[in-house]
């Protein structure tokens, strides 16, 4: 389903650059249309660009890194209460 919904978003951004950019008008410099344009096909580029940033799963291993940090701090806090639950076991 996640793949899915990343597939037609980027089919969707995809198409729209298709149809928009050969309408777009950047032959009077900078004008008021010319600018829209650009930040037009920024913005296209960006969105294009997040979802093959999840379709390819460039975060999966830092994802994976992350996980195994905080078992590794929640490791560590349960050995710390159980060490502080033994010193006070022994000194009753």
């Amino acid at each position: 389903m996640k793949g899915t919904r990343h597939i037609m978003g980027l089919a969707l951004a995809l198409g729209m650059m298709l149809y928009a950019v050969p309408r777009l008008d950047f032959s009077g410099g900078w004008t008021l249309a010319s600018v829209f344009g650009a930040g037009w096909i920024a913005f296209a580029l960006l969105v294009i660009a997040a979802h093959l940033h999840e379709l390819l799963g460039v975060e999966e291993e830092t994802k994976r890194e992350l996980l195994k940090i905080k078992r590794m701090k929640k490791w560590r806090l349960e050995q710390s209460l159980q060490g502080r639950r033994s010193l006070l076991q022994i000194k009753r």
